[in-house]
């Protein structure tokens, strides 16, 4: 079972998740993380849920096109959008103070 360590608030949360969780989706059942996990839409739209990743990135498929869309530049400094992430592996995970703003989507 995976294990998640979530900094929030100048606190450490930690707890065991099922193989191929989405951190949104418990916190939404009120399962770990909930209640320590900002999230919104669960969509990829709001980037409430937008995380630094501090340890496991390696092992995290490549962001996709929501991710890309609404955080940019911010995934070069580590950011990733929890509701888009399915964990199966050990992760530490650590969420600003303030939410991040979505970007703008592009228009072509």
């Amino acid at each position: 079972m995976p294990k998640v360590i979530l900094h929030r608030d100048g606190h450490a949360h930690q707890g065991e998740v099922a193989s191929n969780s989405n951190l949104v989706v418990r916190a939404g059942i009120k399962q770990f993380p909930y209640p320590h996990l900002r999230y919104g839409c669960g969509m990829g739209k709001c980037a409430k849920c937008a995380c630094r990743v501090l340890k496991g990135a390696e092992q995290l498929p490549a962001p996709n096109w929501k991710e890309k869309q609404r955080l940019g530049p911010r995934l070069e400094e580590g950011y990733r959008l929890i509701c888009q992430l399915w964990i199966n592996h050990d992760i530490e995970l650590a969420q600003d103070k303030t939410p991040l703003e979505p970007l703008a989507p592009v228009v072509p």
